[in-house]
């Protein structure tokens, strides 16, 4: 008697019906490093984007800065809502092209799981501390999380081409499936927009200070500039083993990124407390690496099974949020008030 097909076969046959010739495939992935049982409802992929929805590192971009260091206001992106643009930009486009957006969304929610406290103040900070020691990135330190650091030290398991889509979404780097390079292109796209509409509400720069010669090409406002974004990968990606984009819009966006780069990442009011994070991240090193059994015990297991002092606290501190490095600063750093019970002090 034939055995009946489970959902999940079910699912992966459809995939070579609907997807394109150049879809990524779920029953044809590059596999996992350690080798488990296959759930009967879901693909690979999609388990690989649910691992990566419910682990720890993923609640706690929420609270990591994108761009601007504890803004006054409800509206200004974290590293989580900087995520989930990534990842809704990234699926309309795998949609599009008929690519695999169980993959595309995977990648595009964990390529930021490895970011430190503070952004790119932070991830500074932490390279240069460990520039001897082989420096900190944080997309390998992302690819650290989901294969060393989350579930007690096991990791998520996540299929190969989730981790090299992770791995790989830097400007200098390139991805190995196509989903990969959507991903890689909606993460610029993502916060190139959302840095300015940020920046616009902040009062940093104003809209009609963008170049004539950019807006002309991609749009005068956020919507729509992701909308010629999108639409011109679309376009000019469909039918295609590549993702790309026509000349025009892609040098108007690079030199979009080279203006936020002039007047918002190094603006000194934007950015003014950055030297405060620096200061803060190097003394909380400092600290750990000479009072290493403060460590939680999750990061002193990790010492105990052979990594270093050094790769062990800057886990630690990558780990953080922006409100966690804070308190544990003041509860190491600042003196506490004291006083004998029922004497009182002059």
């Amino acid at each position: 008697m034939a055995q009946t097909k489970s959902l999940r076969q079910k699912q992966e046959e459809r995939e070579h019906q609907i997807l394109g010739p150049f879809a990524s495939y779920a029953d044809e992935s590059g596999g996992r490093d350690h080798e488990e049982p296959q759930c009967d409802i879901r693909t690979d992929f999609q388990r690989d984007r649910d691992r990566i929805l419910h682990c720890k590192a993923f609640r706690r971009l929420k609270q990591k800065t994108q761009v601007f260091l504890a803004p006054e206001g409800d509206h200004y992106r974290t590293r989580l809502t900087h995520t989930l643009e990534v990842a809704q930009n990234a699926r309309t486009i795998a949609r599009a092209l008929l690519l695999n957006e169980d993959l595309t969304e995977a990648i595009a929610l964990g390529h930021d799981l490895g970011h430190t406290p503070f952004g790119h103040a932070g991830e500074r900070a932490l390279n240069r501390i460990s520039e001897e020691y082989g420096g900190f990135h944080h997309n390998e330190q992302s690819v650290r999380v989901v294969e060393r650091l989350e579930k007690d030290g096991k990791g998520l398991n996540l299929t190969a081409e989730v981790r090299d889509g992770i791995l790989n979404h830097q400007t200098s780097l390139m991805p190995m499936t196509l989903e990969g390079k959507i991903v890689r292109l909606s993460d610029k796209i993502a916060y190139i927009n959302s840095d300015i509409d940020d920046a616009i509400r902040a009062g940093i720069i104003r809209e009609e200070e963008i170049p004539k010669e950019l807006t002309d090409v991609l749009g005068d406002t956020t919507n729509s500039r992701l909308n010629t974004l999108v639409h011109d990968i679309v376009h000019n990606s469909e039918g295609k083993n590549e993702i790309c984009m026509s000349s025009d819009v892609e040098k108007a966006m690079y030199a979009l990124r080279k203006f936020l780069f002039a007047n918002v990442y190094t603006n000194p009011i934007a950015k003014g407390e950055e030297r405060k994070v620096v200061h803060m991240i190097e003394q909380l090193y400092e600290y750990f690496i000479h009072h290493s059994d403060k460590l939680p015990e999750e990061f002193l297991e990790l010492i105990r099974q052979g990594e270093t002092t050094q790769r062990t606290v800057c886990d630690f501190i990558a780990c953080m949020s922006d409100r966690y490095s804070v308190n544990l600063y003041k509860e190491i750093m600042i003196p506490k008030s004291w006083s004998v019970r029922g004497v009182e002090h002059r």
